[in-house]
């Protein structure tokens, strides 16, 4: 059973960091893009950042110069460094990743169960 597990969400000031993290675990055979998405109240689910296994990274217009996705191939993790906050951040955060297991021939897309993040003074 592959499965993704976020941590690292919280209470944050306008302004302040936070570091998300999401590990993946389970029999791998291989991991291809990850991303971060996020779903506010009563919007839609929407791409935050995403990462190809290679390292090339693709942010959403919002969250420019503000977020970074980073990765850990080797310890099949991805990371979401959150600076400058905004109270418009506020989502749940969820994981996703598209993770090939040994007994299958394709890659099959994988979500985690997301973490909340609240910016607010």
């Amino acid at each position: 059973q592959v499965q993704l597990v976020e941590s690292g969400g919280g209470l944050v000031e306008p302004g302040g960091s936070l570091r998300l993290s999401c590990a993946a675990s389970g029999t791998i055979f291989s991991i291809n893009a990850m991303g971060w998405y996020r779903q506010a109240p009563g919007k839609q689910r929407e791409l935050v950042a995403v990462i190809s296994s290679g390292g090339s990274t693709n942010y959403a217009d919002s969250v420019k110069g503000r977020f970074t996705i980073s990765r850990n191939n080797a310890q099949n993790t991805v990371y979401l460094q959150m600076n400058s906050s905004k109270p418009e951040d506020t989502a749940v955060y969820y994981c996703n990743a598209a993770i090939r297991t040994p007994a299958v021939y394709r890659y099959r897309e994988v979500w985690g169960q997301g973490t909340l993040v609240t910016v607010s003074s």
